[in-house]
């Protein structure tokens, strides 16, 4: 879901409605050169207005900017409509999954996860078209290899200081069996996207991507009670180079 209260639009540069133009106007209005490829450039006008507010006005938001198609009116549309597709393919970093203690754990005890992951931005191509598209972590589904699976939920959780690990956190996990087990992080992305600098613009639907597998060894541990003292019997059970 969108948090952008506003939507937006585009007009041409000096458009006043109806077939009316700005005559003064288009004798500065920005060129837009045609391409290369053929493409001709319209400069347009962003336009923006607050969403779901009766009898709310559009007013400027951003320009004068070019746009380039061979049907400029359509190009908005086309992009919606494969945005999240092309959002999904794009090679969003998913983060690191940390592990305290790493990496070995024991059986039974609070396995403190949390994830390292960040906003990031990459410019592609669409129709033409120059698209700017941001992608903001949002949510995380931990799957903690034992069939264990927490998620999707805000929390990337965080680092504790060692004299803290074993406590239990938002994102820790206490594994019933020893083994080894591959911890999955999955990122949920938030997008927004933007056209030729134009407004940012909400993708619809989140993205999500995996993180590389974290590998967690769990042990267990033993207490057993020695009657010897290792310093008047060196070689008695439990002391140090004697076997169990």
């Amino acid at each position: 879901m969108s948090t952008d209260p506003n939507e937006y639009k585009y007009e041409l540069q000096c458009h006043l409605g109806g077939g009316d133009f700005d005559t003064p106007c288009l004798a500065r209005q920005l060129d837009c050169k045609d391409r290369e490829d053929g493409a001709k450039g319209i400069p347009v006008m962003w336009l923006s207005r607050p969403r779901g507010v009766p009898g709310a006005v559009w007013a400027h938001h951003s320009g004068p900017t070019c746009l380039y198609d061979p049907k400029p009116e359509d190009l908005l549309p086309r992009i919606a409509a494969d945005i999240q597709r092309q959002f999904q393919n794009l090679p969003v970093n998913a983060g690191a999954v940390v592990a305290q203690p790493s990496p070995n754990t024991l059986r039974g005890a609070e396995t403190n996860f949390y994830a390292e992951a960040a906003e990031q931005q990459f410019d592609i191509t669409m129709f033409g078209q120059k698209v700017h598209v941001v992608a903001t972590p949002v949510q995380y589904t931990w799957n903690y290899g034992d069939g264990t699976v927490f998620g999707p939920q805000p929390s990337m959780g965080g680092p504790l200081p060692q004299d803290r690990w074993g406590e239990k956190t938002r994102t820790s996990h206490a594994y019933a069996s020893t083994g080894d087990f591959q911890v999955v992080l999955t990122t949920s992305f938030q997008g927004t996207y933007s056209v030729n600098s134009g407004p940012p613009l909400p993708i619809p639907g989140q993205g999500q991507f995996n993180a590389p597998p974290q590998t967690i060894s769990v042990w267990r541990s033993l207490t057993r009670n020695y009657a010897d003292d290792c310093n008047a019997n060196p070689q008695g059970q439990g002391c140090p180079g004697v076997g169990g």
